[in-house]
């Protein structure tokens, strides 16, 4: 799954540089995620980084994007490949 944030969004700006993705950017009116880069941390930490520093709570699961634990790890391993860095362990 990837993760979303919701229009509670107050763009206080502290969920975009803990991304280790890059997935976060600055949309029209609320930062948003990219679900193609989101892993929901997977791969770098235990919990969604996003999820732990948001003030508000508007980071929630994407409803429309359901990947499993190994289908984000999977993405983990191609987003750092395609980025000419070796896989963590």
């Amino acid at each position: 799954m990837a993760l979303l944030i919701t229009d509670e969004c107050i763009n206080c700006d502290v969920c975009e540089p803990e991304c280790p993705n890059e997935a976060i950017s600055q949309g029209e009116e609320i930062y948003e995620i990219n679900p193609n880069l989101c892993t929901e941390c997977v791969g770098h930490y235990d919990t969604p980084q996003c999820v732990e520093v948001c003030p508000v709570n508007c980071i929630v699961t994407h409803p429309n994007v359901t990947e499993s634990h190994e289908q984000l790890l999977a993405k983990y391993h191609a987003l750092i490949t395609d980025a000419g860095r070796a896989p963590q362990e």
